[in-house]
């Protein structure tokens, strides 16, 4: 049993609730295990439809357990780097398997809710979901520079990304705190909502998607999105998405999506995410993991 996040699987959602409400869920590594595993799960599950990640009590989460002070960060340190712990930094040969590959790999749409403080990895474990929605009274701090840290958990992949490369340097320059409608406004938030109407707008949107896609569609538009979203040109999403798109052509998916529609009624599709995948899924080999 997890005990650092809590999970709650209702309706096809899947709530992951960061769950150390007395320290502002300062995050530790065997949260992020914990995590990991969870997004993991949802991945194969397909009962799972989309996860929404959000905090218990007034913080998302605060940062990194630091009550270790200094030596949280350092060489053997356990709370940023888990079971790298302890190795010299000359004998790793790359970084071990994280809740960010997990949430990232996942095939299952993610939404994070940020009911309160999201500040270093509290923020950065956000940012390979797809969604963020926050609350009127959250905070969100790129806080790194302040600490003499760097951007970690591959946000300065994802951060230019989500809201460009001249908002993201402002961001990690300043390491302030920024009020939810400074980054709705720089585009890492699509919503900011009361703080009461936080989750249920949360399960909103993620039943939309539950009620309304195909569970294999919505899998593939996720890697399609993410993967392709920093190509030069269109020349090898083509090389994916056109046959992918003749053979879901045939697929009982699109038989039941254009009869739903005709029928105005919503749709049943048949196809499940564990089984029903293109045959040129995946298109991508493990060393190419960031394409």
């Amino acid at each position: 049993m997890p005990e650092h996040i809590r999970c709650e699987l209702a309706d096809s959602i899947l709530t992951i609730t960061l769950n150390r409400p007395d320290k502002l869920n300062a995050y530790t590594a065997q949260m992020g295990r914990e995590i990991a595993e969870a997004f993991d799960q949802a991945d194969r599950d397909d009962a799972v439809r989309v996860v929404i990640v959000t905090g218990a009590g007034k913080a998302f989460c605060a940062g990194a357990d630091i009550s270790g002070g200094a030596n949280s960060f350092g060489e053997g340190a356990s709370v940023m780097f888990g079971e790298t712990a302890g190795t010299p930094a000359a004998t790793r040969k790359a970084p071990e398997p994280s809740f960010i590959d997990s949430i990232y790999r996942c095939r299952k749409p993610s939404i994070a809710a940020l009911n309160g403080a999201a500040v270093g990895v509290g923020i950065t474990v956000t940012l390979p979901m797809d969604i963020r929605i926050a609350a009127s009274n959250a905070r969100v701090g790129f806080v790194f520079a302040r600490r003499g840290l760097v951007p970690e958990a591959g946000s300065a992949w994802f951060l230019p990304r989500l809201v460009g490369l001249q908002q993201a340097l402002r961001w990690c320059y300043s390491g302030r705190l920024l009020t939810a409608d400074e980054v709705l406004r720089g585009g890492l938030v699509s919503e900011v909502v009361p703080p009461e109407e936080l989750l249920p707008r949360a399960r909103e949107i993620a039943r939309e998607i539950v009620e309304e896609t195909a569970p294999v569609s919505i899998a593939l538009t996720r890697q399609l999105l993410w993967r392709f979203s920093a190509e030069p040109d269109p020349l090898r999403v083509r090389e994916v998405d056109v046959p992918m798109s003749r053979e879901l052509g045939r697929s009982a998916d699109v038989t039941e999506g254009v009869k739903a529609f005709l029928e105005k009624r919503k749709p049943n599709f048949p196809g499940r995410v564990s089984t029903d995948m293109p045959s040129n899924y995946p298109w991508w080999s493990d060393s190419d993991a960031t394409r």
